[in-house]
C-alpha cells in the first residue's frame, strides 16, 4: 500500500513538473531572425543578431513583457540564410510555423521582399522586421510590416548636396551589385543630375565575394570622375578606398548608409584615405544617454564592433515589445496596430532615438552624418530631421530629442521623396 502511494506522489509530482513546464513555455513570445549567419556577410548577421540578444536579455532582466496580469519573456530564435531568398522564405515559415514568432527580423533587401510574400498568409501572419534603408519598401503596402532604418534617399539628398557644395560636378558609382546598391545608385544619381552634376559612368560590384575591385575602379577612373559613390559592406568598401587611393584616385568619396566609417578605420588606419568624404555618422558618437553603458556591455558580453546594425535591432527589439505590451495581446495584427503606442523611445532607453511610425512603417529615426575633411578629421555629427512637416513639428521633436549642440548639430531638412 506504502509503494502505491509513493507512486501515486511521484506521478503528480511528475503531472505537476510536466505542468509547471508547459505553463513556463506558454509564457515565452517568440521574435525571429533570418539572414547570413555565416559566410562571407556573417559578421553582418552577427551583429544583427547581437543587438537583438542584447534586447531581449535586457528586457527580460527589467520585469519582461505585461499582458492581461501576466509575465512573459520574450525568446529569439535564429536562423542562417546564407542569404538565399529560398532559405530566407523556409526560415520564416519555420519560424512562425515551429515557434509561433510574432515578429521576423530580416537584415538583407531582397530576402525582406520575398518575406514580405508570405507574411499575411491566413493563420500564419508575422510582423515583417525589415532592416533595409530602401525607400521602396515601406511603399509597397505591406501592412504587416515595420521598416526599421530611416530611407537613404534622405542620405542620397544631403550628401549629394555637400559633393556640389564641395566643387565636386563629376560623380563616378561603384556600388553593391544588389537591388539596395542599384536603388542607391539612381537617387544619387537624381539628385546629382537636379543639382547640375554629372554621372560618368555607373559599375557593380558583388562586393559579399570580390576583393579586387581594380577592373571596376579603373573603368571609372578612365571618366575623371572627381568624386565617386562606392560602397557595400564596410570591410569590402574599406578594400576598395585603399585600392583607389593607390590606383592614383585624389578625388572625394560618398559613402552609402551600409559602408561605416568607423568599421573602414581599422582596415585603413584611421580616416585619412577616406578624407573628402561623407557618410553616415558613426554610431559611437550618437548623442544618447544610454551610449556609455551601452558599449560597455556590448564589449564585456558580445563579439564584434559597435555598429548600427547593433544598435538599431536593439531598438527595434525594445519597440515590439512595447507593441505588443500595447496591445496587451499577442495577436499579430493587434500588435501591428499597436506600434505607434511604442513610441518615442528616447536615449536613456535605446542608443538610436526613434520618435514615431510614419503613416506607411517607417521608423522616425534621425540621419546621423559626418564628413572627413582633407586632413583625415571627422566632423560633428549632424542629425537630420526628416519627417517634420512644419517648424512647430521639428521644435517639439528638438525638445524631445534633448540633444547637446556641443556635441551634434540638429537639423531640419525637406525630404524630396518622402
Amino acid at each position: 500500500m506504502k509503494l502505491f502511494k509513493m507512486m501515486g506522489c511521484l506521478m503528480a509530482l511528475i503531472v505537476a513538473l510536466f505542468l509547471c513546464g508547459k505553463s513556463v513555455e506558454a509564457k515565452d513570445i517568440v521574435i525571429g531572425f533570418s539572414g547570413p549567419l555565416s559566410g562571407p556577410a556573417a559578421e553582418y548577421g552577427l551583429n544583427c543578431v547581437n543587438g537583438m540578444d542584447m534586447a531581449v536579455k535586457q528586457i527580460n532582466k527589467t520585469g519582461g513583457i505585461k499582458i492581461k496580469g501576466e509575465t512573459y519573456n520574450l525568446r529569439l530564435e535564429k536562423l542562417d540564410d546564407q542569404i538565399d531568398p529560398t532559405r530566407a522564405v523556409n526560415n520564416a515559415r519555420r519560424l512562425q510555423e515551429q515557434h509561433k514568432a510574432v515578429a521576423i527580423f530580416q537584415p538583407i533587401t531582397a530576402l525582406a521582399y520575398a518575406m514580405m510574400n508570405i507574411n499575411r498568409e491566413k493563420g500564419h501572419e508575422f510582423i515583417m522586421m525589415a532592416y533595409t534603408s530602401s525607400p521602396k519598401c515601406a511603399k509597397i503596402g505591406n501592412e504587416l510590416t515595420i521598416v526599421i532604418p530611416p530611407t537613404f534617399s534622405i542620405y542620397a539628398q544631403v550628401f549629394t548636396k555637400w559633393a556640389y557644395d564641395q566643387g565636386y560636378r563629376r560623380a563616378g558609382i561603384i556600388v553593391t551589385n544588389e537591388t539596395y546598391g542599384v536603388e542607391w545608385g539612381d537617387f544619387f544619381s537624381k539628385y546629382f543630375k537636379k543639382l547640375g552634376g554629372t554621372i560618368t559612368d555607373v559599375k557593380a560590384a558583388n562586393m559579399y565575394t570580390e576583393t579586387d575591385f581594380s577592373s571596376q575602379i579603373t573603368a571609372v577612373l578612365a571618366t575623371k570622375p572627381d568624386v565617386m559613390l562606392i560602397g557595400g559592406p564596410s570591410a569590402t568598401t574599406a578594400l576598395m578606398v585603399e585600392q583607389a587611393r593607390n590606383m592614383g584616385y585624389k578625388g572625394g568619396f560618398v559613402f552609402i548608409d551600409q559602408a561605416q566609417i568607423d568599421q573602414m578605420s581599422p582596415f585603413l588606419k584611421g580616416y585619412q584615405l577616406m578624407r573628402n568624404s561623407i557618410a553616415v555618422g558613426t554610431v559611437a558618437d550618437l548623442p544618447a544617454e544610454i551610449t556609455p553603458w551601452f558599449s560597455k556591455t556590448l564589449k564585456e558580453n558580445y563579439k564584434g564592433m559597435y555598429t548600427w546594425e547593433v544598435a538599431l535591432h536593439y531598438g527595434a527589439v525594445v519597440a515590439v515589445a512595447r507593441a505588443i505590451q500595447a496591445a496587451g495581446s499577442t495577436d499579430v495584427r493587434a500588435i501591428r496596430k499597436a506600434f505607434p503606442k511604442a513610441y518615442p523611445l528616447q536615449g536613456n532607453e535605446v542608443p538610436a532615438q526613434v520618435f514615431g511610425l510614419t503613416a506607411d512603417g517607417r521608423q522616425k529615426m534621425l540621419c546621423s552624418v559626418q564628413s572627413v575633411d582633407k586632413d583625415g578629421k571627422l566632423s560633428k555629427p549632424q542629425l537630420q530631421v526628416w519627417w517634420a512637416k512644419t517648424q512647430k513639428e521639428f521644435d517639439a521633436v528638438k525638445k524631445l530629442a534633448n540633444i547637446d549642440p556641443k556635441i551634434a548639430d540638429f537639423v531640419w531638412m525637406k525630404a524630396e521623396d518622402y
